[in-house]
């Protein structure tokens, strides 16, 4: 079942925005490019993290996916790669390398329970 409105809220936002670029089409799409890529955003579904430290790891891999690895048809490139980030597309294994970069080391194992 979907979720009730409980509320909204008006909150008057400051800045010099350009309005030929302002628009809500712009996140719509994002958003249903994570629904259609993540089952953790589909909805109605059962697919769902247990813990918030889990659904934030699994929006970082999302991220480096969509910015780094990702080859988007309308820039022909990756974002990271047009906007000067970087200067070659990555493939999955450069994300892996970097999450085992930043692993700690395995420590010792522990002893073995006995069975009774």
């Amino acid at each position: 079942m979907p979720g009730i409105c409980t509320g909204t809220r008006k909150v008057p936002v400051y800045g010099l925005s350009d309005r030929a670029h302002v628009s809500t089409s712009y996140v719509e799409s994002h958003n249903q490019k994570m629904r259609q890529h993540m089952r953790r955003f589909t909805r109605l579904t059962a697919a769902h993290s247990k813990k918030a430290a889990n659904h934030l790891h699994m929006l970082a891999l999302y991220f480096m996916f969509y910015n780094f690895v990702k080859r988007h048809t309308s820039l022909r490139v990756s974002p990271a790669m047009a906007s000067g980030i970087e200067t070659r597309l990555w493939e999955m294994s450069d994300i892996v390398a970097l999450i085992d970069a930043r692993a700690p080391a395995p420590g010792p194992r522990g002893p073995y329970k006995q069975a009774a």
